[in-house]
């Protein structure tokens, strides 16, 4: 009995400490946040990192001090000894209120002076502005100085400081790129800011992080962190209107795109769109080069062809509680749509 007690105990710490690697092995997972991938990311890490520290020395300490209660101060049955007419140590008390208030102090300092690096009174000049405008359940990207508005795919380049001016279209939202640190609420009414120094290139995940209704958990996005030179080739892909296809399906589609109710809620830039709810803005995401994006249905899709299909046929299907008509297209009528708005680069 005691073997199999034994057994089981060493299977149990083998688990854990498995799983305890596992989740120090930053870059493994999507949505690590252990990974650094900004300033901010590192800020918040070393912070985190020392606590670990300090918390692993206080149990070390906690564990000796009872096993020398146990072992070394305990009187057993049959030994000689009288018990302790000592009710309390006036040292001990004051040893044990002093040293956890120093520890927490200890703790304090770098925690107030990561905050103050993290959150600046005056934001920097010179960063990349993008603002983020959060929608049931999409998030919207603009770059205001570059004249790009995208959805639910955010770009910008390595080393080069990024500040994000965050609002809400409805109700509250988070804004989180695990990856970056730096969850920021989006409130109706408000901007908040956040701002970092990417240092990693590669593909990052988002998500909003606060429960904002039936597809709240549906509502992600993704970060690509470019070179200078393919950020700058992003831009200009960006900034170009999309070519207009002339013959084939896609361009059968286009007519089907025009005159369907699609239209009325998303844009291609140029083209169509006429419907404005927020700042001018359309009331859905701007289509004018959905083929060159990853993902679609709030990135919770990669994009493609058989996917958008599925998403248009049936939106509340894939996307519970999405703003979006079912069009009722099957067929050629449904193909052809779809390989225009893959067409859309």
């Amino acid at each position: 009995m005691c073997r199999a007690s034994a057994r089981s105990a060493g299977s149990l710490a083998g688990l854990l400490a498995l799983l305890t690697l596992a989740g120090c092995s930053g870059g493994s997972y999507p949505m690590d946040t252990l990974s650094t991938g900004s300033d901010y990311a590192r800020t918040i890490h070393s912070v985190y990192v020392m606590v670990n520290w300090i918390d692993l020395v206080i149990l070390l300490v906690v564990i000796a001090l009872m096993f020398m209660a146990i072992f070394w101060f305990s009187t057993r049955v049959g030994e000689p000894g009288e018990p302790s007419l000592v009710s309390s140590d006036l040292r001990l008390e004051v040893a044990w209120t002093a040293i956890p208030a120093l520890i927490l102090v200890f703790i304090a300092v770098p925690t107030v002076r990561a905050i103050w690096r993290t959150q600046p009174d005056k934001w920097p000049v010179k960063a990349l502005t993008v603002k983020v405008v959060a929608h049931q359940w999409w998030w919207e990207f603009q770059y205001p100085k570059l004249g790009i508005d995208t959805a639910d795919e955010v770009h910008f380049p390595v080393g080069r400081e990024i500040h994000f001016e965050l609002r809400s279209a409805d109700i509250i939202h988070s804004f989180w790129i695990p990856a970056m640190g730096g969850k920021r609420d989006v409130i109706p009414g408000q901007v908040n800011e956040l701002t970092f120094t990417p240092h990693e290139t590669g593909e990052f995940y988002g998500q909003c992080v606060e429960f904002c209704g039936t597809s709240h958990a549906n509502m992600r996005f993704r970060a690509f962190v470019d070179t200078k030179d393919g950020f700058d080739r992003w831009v200009k892909q960006q900034q170009s209107p999309p070519v207009m296809p002339t013959s084939g399906p896609a361009a059968a589609g286009a007519p089907i795109f025009a005159n369907a109710p699609c239209a009325i809620c998303h844009t291609v830039k140029g083209i169509s769109g006429f419907s404005k709810q927020y700042s001018g803005k359309f009331t859905g995401p701007d289509l004018t080069h959905f083929g060159s994006r990853s993902t679609l249905a709030g990135g919770i899709l990669s994009n493609t062809p058989r996917n958008l299909a599925m998403f248009i046929q049936d939106p509340d299907k894939v996307k519970p509680g999405a703003r979006m008509p079912t069009l009722g297209l099957q067929g050629k009528d449904l193909n052809d749509l779809v390989a225009y708005l893959e067409s859309l680069k």
